[in-house]
């Protein structure tokens, strides 16, 4: 058992990163939108979906389409802000949830009638042979998308904590109306926010979709554990979504020594668990 330990570890931080990257942007969303995305895993699906139709169609290399995917859905966010989501400012938050939840439907059977049920693997050049390090054994696409989860999420720390964006984004998370009244563009902000939030999740989905498979219904559960990750956190900070989805992923990891079945279940009880302690999550809103 003890000699596992490391390959438990390592699974849970491969997988817990990836749920944290998909959680910040959920959390971007949430945190300045106020819009509880219930599409967001679908944004993870169109990611995937895209990587794998642009390599096998049109022929582009894996870099190439991980890159050109995740603008698309970063375009495809923007432009869905626009047409539907500014019309929701400032209205209740059950029209964002029933939009989103349609939104959610519209795209997961859009995806069906475009490439069918049928789970497809995403084409890399990357060898599919396990490789040892140290006492744990991995694959090259498990290195590769756990190096550029790792550092997409330095990268928008940076960003959120160094550029003049993403200070007015963190200014508009504590007050908003004040942001506004300092010269800060609300409208150009909640588009970026919600493309940004909707291109993590995208890039979530090509480095998992080359690990795993692509499917029109993989978002469904992602959608649900990006919000168990964000409640954990807190809903709102970018530390707790971090931290919570490395939560996530090392509870699941470890729970399939009691049995892999009760996997998906155990991110409901961690958040139980926590919240009849700190019900407002493990951190505060940033």
């Amino acid at each position: 058992m003890l000699e596992l330990f490391p390959q438990y570890v390592f699974n849970g931080l491969l997988v817990g990163a990836s749920y944290a990257l998909i959680a910040i942007g959920l959390t971007v969303i949430f945190g300045l939108m106020n819009i509880a995305n219930f599409a967001h895993g679908q944004f993870y699906m169109m990611g995937g979906f895209l990587a794998y139709y642009l390599t096998t169609a049109l022929g582009f290399n894996f870099f190439l389409a991980l890159v050109a995917s995740v603008l698309i859905v970063v375009a495809a966010g923007i432009l869905l802000d626009r047409v539907i989501f500014k019309r929701l400012r400032g209205k209740p938050l059950i029209s964002s949830v029933l939009v989103t939840i349609g939104l959610a439907i519209l795209l997961e059977n859009l995806a069906l009638v475009i490439w069918g049920p049928r789970p497809e693997a995403i084409p890399t050049p990357f060898s599919q042979e396990g490789m040892q390090i140290g006492s744990i054994f991995t694959t090259e696409p498990r290195l590769f998308a756990l190096i550029v989860t790792v550092a997409t999420i330095v990268l928008v720390h940076i960003l959120l904590h160094y550029t003049r964006t993403g200070k007015a984004m963190r200014a508009s998370f504590q007050q908003q109306e004040a942001a506004a009244l300092s010269g800060i563009n609300i409208d150009r902000l909640y588009s970026v926010a919600f493309g940004v939030g909707a291109g993590l999740a995208a890039l979530a989905g090509v480095l998992l979709g080359s690990i795993f498979f692509v499917e029109p219904s993989m978002g469904g559960v992602v959608t649900l554990k990006a919000f168990i990750v964000t409640i954990l956190g807190g809903m709102g900070s970018f530390v707790g979504a971090i931290v919570g989805g490395l939560l996530l992923g090392l509870a699941e990891s470890f729970g399939t020594l009691l049995s892999s079945a009760y996997k998906d279940a155990i991110g409901f009880v961690l958040v139980i668990v926590i919240l009849l302690y700190r019900p407002d999550g493990l951190f505060r809103k940033v």
